[in-house]
């Protein structure tokens, strides 16, 4: 039986500075109104039902994850398998711990593993792909897309092909793949798009549970066996156990780990607009533009401007004889650069925010199930955020080890609870929480309610948070 697997814990650090660690690509909305995610996951429409997708992510993402699955419309959420990695591990350990899952209720699945942060613009032809290449895992292939190439691309990596596939009627064109090759140099990547047998590397993968986890043991022993250690854990749901052996895991890619190693993977040429997103130029690419190749997102004005990318989050941007250029701006960053050198931006992003005693930037806010919070200023031993809880909506009944909580509404109704006591807080009351104290805040009424945090303690980490139940 065929399951979606769908990466979802990547940093897109390219699209700085409006993907940041806390609010990574899969999460934005490039093109169009729905995130990345999302798209991802409604394109399973047709494919696979919710009950067997499986989003591989880690605990702090996590929480944007079921966000993000609760704002589809009539999707039903608690079908889908959200498995949160302990540690980053990379890919190979993502899969293989994803195979765990699936092999425990499905000894026999089939694996679609694909990024979380991709565009895919023909819906239909990549079902229709997936389909007809089936046969192949089936038979015990492991499967690789390779995207037809438009141009000579020097940020994706290549996969060459090697002879045709012998196949059965209604089955995908496939080849033997001859190498593959990580990102190119221009002359190089020229005479890929050239010689017509090089395929972008798409990163979506097709395969029995079964068969990789044979050639993780294969050719990633030491992976292979740390596996095998967590097993029962997994079957158990013992996320103590795990979390030890899972942080000593080999952090490799599957590319470089095994399928650049496998004599049993093959290539099926796939067409169906597809894009990794992974740069600024990419979103000019595919975005409407205007007949001197401008594109812009959000509040701009261009006079006088060629082949230029612009993005304004919250502020307008006026821009005079520009040639050539991305600028972004999101709430507290800018950035500046030729459209030739968007590949070094993940250098700067590395860099900032510089070392100081406050943040460069003002922090955006984080989502959860419950609404979002926003840290509005912190320091030694306070924090002060702004807490926006949706109607219906709670946080999780909780309790703190080293601070206290002060709590005033300026919208809306809260619920309060704490410890034995349930109260009900209007427009500019408060209460306080301290530490300890067992508590949760909701909203019981129809319209949005706006509560300002101030913390005060220790240590005030958003660790420091003991769920006795979940949020809602």
């Amino acid at each position: 039986m065929l399951h979606a697997v769908i990466l979802a814990g990547g940093g897109g650090s390219r699209l700085w500075p409006l993907s940041r660690p806390h609010l990574p690509k899969q999460f934005l909305s490039l093109l169009g109104d729905r995130s990345l995610l999302q798209e991802t996951v409604l394109r399973m429409d047709g494919l696979v039902p919710p009950e067997r997708i499986v989003i591989v992510t880690n605990s702090d993402q996590e929480p944007l994850v079921h966000s993000h699955l609760l704002q589809i419309p009539g999707f039903a959420v608690d079908r889908v398998r959200i498995v949160t990695e302990p540690a980053r591990r990379n890919t190979a350990a993502a899969i293989g711990l994803a195979a765990l899952h699936l092999q425990d209720s499905d000894p026999d699945a089939l694996m679609l593993v694909l990024p979380a942060d991709h565009w895919i613009n023909q819906r239909r032809k990549f079902v229709a792909l997936v389909q007809h290449s089936l046969g192949w895992a089936e038979q015990g292939e492991l499967v690789t897309f390779g995207i037809l190439p438009t141009r000579p691309e020097t940020g994706y990596g290549y996969i060459q092909r090697g002879e045709p596939c012998a196949k059965l009627p209604h089955w995908s064109e496939a080849y033997r793949v001859g190498r593959f090759v990580e990102k190119p140099p221009l002359v190089t990547a020229q005479h890929y798009l050239s010689s017509g047998a090089y395929y972008w590397n798409a990163g979506i993968f097709l395969w029995q549970t079964t068969r990789i986890l044979q050639e993780i043991e294969a050719f990633l022993p030491s992976l292979a066996s740390g596996l095998q250690e967590i097993r029962h854990s997994v079957a158990s749901h013992d996320a103590a156990a795990l979390a030890p052996v899972y942080a000593r895991l080999e952090s490799v890619s599957i590319d470089t780990g095994v399928l650049e190693k496998s004599s049993e993977i093959v290539v099926v040429p796939a067409d169906m607009g597809w894009s990794d997103l992974g740069e600024w130029t990419a979103i000019h690419r595919l975005s409407p533009q205007d007949k001197r190749g401008n594109a812009v997102r959000g509040q701009a004005v261009l006079q006088d401007s060629d082949n230029s990318f612009i993005y304004s989050s919250h502020r307008p941007i006026a821009g005079v004889g520009l040639k050539d250029l991305v600028v972004v701006e999101t709430d507290g960053a800018v950035l500046v650069s030729s459209r030739e050198r968007v590949q070094e931006i993940k250098l700067i992003g590395e860099q900032l925010p510089f070392p100081q005693a406050k943040p460069l930037y003002p922090a955006p806010p984080m989502e959860r199930p419950w609404g979002t919070y926003t840290i509005l200023e912190e320091g030694p031993g306070y924090k002060v955020k702004r807490l926006a809880i949706l109607p219906g909506a709670a946080i999780s009944l909780q309790f703190h080890h080293y601070r206290n909580e002060h709590w005033v509404v300026v919208q809306g109704t809260a619920r309060v609870t704490k410890g034995t006591e349930e109260i009900v807080l209007q427009t500019n009351e408060s209460t306080y929480v301290s530490q300890g104290t067992v508590h949760r805040l909701a909203n019981p009424g129809p319209d949005l309610l706006e509560v300002i945090e101030v913390q005060t303690g220790s240590y005030l980490g958003e660790d420091d948070i003991v769920r006795l139940t979940p949020s809602n």
